[in-house]
């Protein structure tokens, strides 16, 4: 195969007017997907089918290569596969229906019902700020709400009574929202024995507030919620809307319904919460080892 580069290479460059560099790129590109190949058992693209190349591009994806770098790679392999198609030498393009990696996206990282459970008892509830905390990880894991969300509720914005919120969320969006019954018993908690000891707790509407009365950032939040991943010994790399990636996904998985998790969410496009709908792969491994009669377990 690396005669064929070769020609292809030559004829970029006398065609195209190849620029060295792009060269260069090009050659690595398909140097390293002709190695792959040939791992595989592979000496020759006619038997490199489509589930191959995908299989290389996610193999490349899962080494840290970006979907705009794996885009490059395919693009190198389709012009690759359509140069051979166009000399005869490629009895049929596998590239032609894959789709460019810059529409992949990258699920969320979400924890499991055990590091959630971790990270919810991570604070030290005998302090003030500890009930403080221990309660906004509740609210948000219990809600689904965005950081941003979490720092600007308001005491109006809830009703304990119902279990509700009412959320303003991107483009000044209302949805309502339900508040699970440990979420409000630790929000209750806070508010009645840690949040009037804050500075001006009397005269700031916001729900959570730094000792000096000061609503919490977003940013604030997020390195509370990172202090308490590590105290938590989560080694999973924590980012803003984890708790918000967890409550969907949990949610998902245990038979919700992806339209109404699409309104607590506030997404207007279900095809952004259609991202949850992955299915844990080990999951499915253990529901095949369990109930298929030839997974081997027999």
């Amino acid at each position: 195969m690396e005669q064929l580069i070769d020609a292809f290479l030559d004829h970029l460059t006398v065609e195209r007017g190849l620029a060295s560099n792009t060269r260069i790129a090009y050659r690595a590109d398909l140097a390293q997907f002709v190695d792959f190949l040939h791992s595989r058992g592979v000496e020759h693209l006619n038997d490199a089918r489509r589930q191959l190349i995908t299989e290389y591009l996610l193999h490349r994806r899962k080494g840290g290569l970006s979907a705009r770098s794996l885009s490059r790679h395919l693009a190198a392999i389709r012009t690759f596969c359509r140069f051979l198609s166009r000399e005869k030498l490629l009895v049929a393009d596998p590239t032609q229906t894959i789709d460019s990696p810059k529409l992949w996206r990258t699920l969320p990282h979400s924890l499991d019902y055990e590091e959630v459970g971790r990270l919810l008892d991570a604070p030290d509830t005998r302090t003030k700020l500890g009930i403080r905390d221990k309660a906004m990880l509740e609210f948000m894991y219990a809600t689904g709400l965005r950081v941003s969300e979490v720092a600007h509720i308001k005491l109006s914005d809830i009703n304990f009574e119902a279990g509700f919120l009412r959320s303003l969320g991107k483009g000044s969006k209302e949805r309502i929202v339900p508040i699970g019954r440990q979420a409000i018993d630790w929000m209750q908690r806070y508010l009645h024995e840690a949040r009037g000891s804050f500075a001006g707790a009397d005269t700031v509407g916001e729900v959570f507030l730094s000792t000096r009365g000061q609503p919490l950032s977003r940013k604030t939040i997020w390195v509370l919620i990172k202090k308490y991943a590590r105290r938590a010994g989560i080694s999973k790399n924590i980012m803003p809307h984890t708790l918000r990636h967890s409550f969907a996904s949990h949610l998902l998985n245990n038979g919700g319904d992806l339209r109404v998790i699409q309104e607590m969410l506030g997404h207007a496009d279900i095809s952004t919460t259609q991202i949850y709908t992955h299915v844990d792969q080990q999951r499915l491994k253990e529901t095949h080892y369990r109930f298929h009669p030839r997974s081997g377990r027999r």
